[in-house]
């Protein structure tokens, strides 16, 4: 395979440009991204949980009884990333496991006791960084975030 003798400018100049700081997917992946880290170095160190499963024990605590998948598909996240989140908080004690009704192929999820002390506590913390990411928006402006943001996700779905 031969090496292209175009300097690297002169091939970017070719394509189309995406500027990345502008690029609305992008832009919410960072903040996304920026937010939970920021919100899940709280709870990684008084817990040992890291951000996939601090979501699954959100759900859970919001929606008791979910199947692993219903926890991905209200999460958004991958199928696999739960599954695994799922088995490290079984192992630790803070989802319990039973199998649903007459189907012993379906099982439902729910928060342990200790499951519901790590929730309780990390609740607040979030609760509380939330509040004060909003402080910086007025009124009008976190009424506005939250009518844009919904319309956003339900055009985003297929």
């Amino acid at each position: 395979m031969s090496r292209d003798p175009t300097p690297p400018q002169d091939r970017a100049a070719a394509h189309e440009v995406l500027e990345l700081e502008r690029f609305l997917p992008y832009r919410l992946s960072v903040l996304s991204n920026h937010v939970s880290q920021t919100i899940a170095t709280a709870y990684a160190e008084r817990f040992g949980i890291g951000i996939t499963e601090w979501r699954v024990i959100a759900v859970l605590g919001r929606y008791p009884e979910l199947s692993a998948n219903a926890v991905a598909d209200r999460t958004a996240m991958d199928k696999v990333a739960v599954s695994r989140a799922v088995a490290r908080l079984l192992r630790r004690g803070l989802l319990e496991r039973e199998m649903h009704g007459s189907d012993r192929r379906r099982s439902v999820l729910q928060l342990s006791e200790a499951g519901y002390r790590v929730y309780d506590e990390v609740v607040p913390l979030a609760l509380g960084y939330e509040r004060n990411l909003l402080a910086r928006l007025d009124d009008e402006e976190r009424a506005m975030l939250d009518r844009l943001l919904t319309k956003l996700d339900l055009a985003s779905r297929p």
